[in-house]
């Protein structure tokens, strides 16, 4: 059964995501094929899922708030396309297929994950459901995650990090930003968009906190025993 919600909430996520990017022009659309080359590449669609399966326990309709769940992929996509770059983890191939610089140039990869970045929080700007107050702490929620506080905060540590051994303690803060903000942004945009009382919030963010650890470390363990 839950294979199977896995697998019916990604067609709807990527359903979602095939619907959003489209180039207001034609000399912008090399930089949005490039966008949509990675934003459509595949993947588990964790983060989206997570704000989906959230909503639906607080009885709201994910559809409504699809602009929402699109964005976090966008911003996941973003940080895979700059981590593939050769400055970075310098990968060649991404999910069997070329990274991003392979095929467009680093310079449009680049863009791409620019552009990625900056359209979800245009996305989110543009959902027609939330209130003002919603749209306004999801936002600061997904900024907050994204930015050097989270995720970028994370990348920046764990590069410097980079052939060092390093205690539990500042394993635990490497972890928590690159990989758990945006699980725990994941979920708390569903509590958000969803209103939730003070005792799910609590309960359901312990539950992302230990969540974005696992993926982490499962993460980090496949990446030495393949």
């Amino acid at each position: 059964m839950f294979k199977d919600y896995l697998g019916s909430s990604k067609q709807h996520i990527e359903q979602w995501l095939g619907e959003v990017l489209s180039s207001p022009n034609q000399e912008f659309k090399p930089l949005y094929e490039s966008m949509s080359y990675s934003l459509m590449q595949g993947g588990k669609r964790i983060r989206p899922i997570l704000s989906k399966a959230v909503l639906e326990m607080l009885h709201k309709d994910p559809a409504d708030y699809k602009e929402f769940l699109c964005a976090m992929e966008c911003i996941h996509t973003y940080s895979l396309v700059h981590d593939d770059l050769p400055a970075m983890d310098n990968d060649d191939y991404r999910r069997g297929n070329l990274t991003n610089h392979k095929v467009y140039g680093e310079g449009m990869a680049i863009l791409a994950g620019d552009g990625l970045l900056t359209y979800a929080f245009q996305l989110m700007t543009e959902n027609k459901t939330a209130t003002p107050q919603q749209k306004i702490d999801a936002i600061k929620c997904v900024a907050t995650a994204a930015g050097p506080e989270g995720m970028v905060g994370g990348q920046a540590f764990d590069m410097l990090s980079e052939n060092k051994h390093i205690p539990l303690e500042e394993l635990k803060v490497l972890h928590s930003g690159k990989t758990g903000a945006l699980f725990n942004a994941s979920v708390e945009l569903g509590l958000i968009l969803g209103n939730a009382d003070t005792t799910t919030r609590k309960a359901l963010m312990e539950y992302a906190n230990c969540l974005g650890l696992l993926f982490q470390i499962t993460d980090d363990i496949l990446d030495v025993t393949g």
